[in-house]
């Protein structure tokens, strides 16, 4: 899960010790009510920290990285953290529902079941999010600024998905740049390249 992705890399920025359970998915279990009764919304990923449970991969982000990265991760100047959220809230509402469709029907359908016509136009309008990203990035090195925050790590699990789909891809060199960039964190590959396409 991307969603999963994103709290585990943090985890590993920061040195964040973690024991990790698999649940959803072909591993099952997040119907259970003893799931349900920590995370109404049967979803993941879910954090239990010293008692204290949160759901909801950005809040989780933006509460680990409040405590174990303030001023790095989570910056403390106060635009350069509106920015973030601002890019994570964008990554949530407008990213990540376009890049769903094209991921779904390449990875998650199976290849006879495929209507590629439909897949071709969603990758068409993912492009269009793709190009208001790159450019914002022609005058920024990461989303937020001149520095790398929880902002940039749901942007990029995506922007992974742009890079790593077998699909059309127009040349958007600021995005490359900042992919790049993102792509060499040991603690990104380990999270999210190594991971692969599933």
């Amino acid at each position: 899960s991307a969603n999963v992705q994103k709290v585990t890399w943090l985890c590993d920025e920061c040195k964040i010790e973690y024991k990790r359970e698999d649940i959803g998915g072909k591993f099952g279990g997040n119907d259970k009510p003893e799931y349900l009764k920590l995370n109404p919304n049967g979803r993941v990923p879910t954090i239990l920290d010293d008692g204290f449970v949160m759901w909801e991969s950005n809040a989780i982000l933006q509460y680990l990285a409040s405590k174990h990265a303030q001023g790095s991760w989570y910056p403390t100047d106060l635009k350069a953290r509106g920015r973030a959220v601002q890019w994570m809230d964008w990554a949530v509402s407008t990213y990540s529902p376009a890049a769903g469709p094209v991921f779904m029907g390449l990875i998650r359908t199976p290849p006879e079941k495929r209507d590629m016509a439909a897949i071709n136009k969603a990758r068409d309008a993912w492009s269009k999010t793709v190009a208001m990203l790159d450019d914002h990035l022609a005058g920024s090195k990461y989303v937020a600024g001149d520095t790398i925050t929880i902002g940039d790590m749901p942007v990029a699990i995506f922007t992974w998905r742009w890079f790593g789909l077998s699909i059309q891809r127009e040349t958007y060199a600021n995005l490359k740049r900042w992919y790049d960039s993102i792509a060499a964190r040991p603690a990104f590959k380990k999270n999210v390249i190594d991971i692969g396409l599933s």
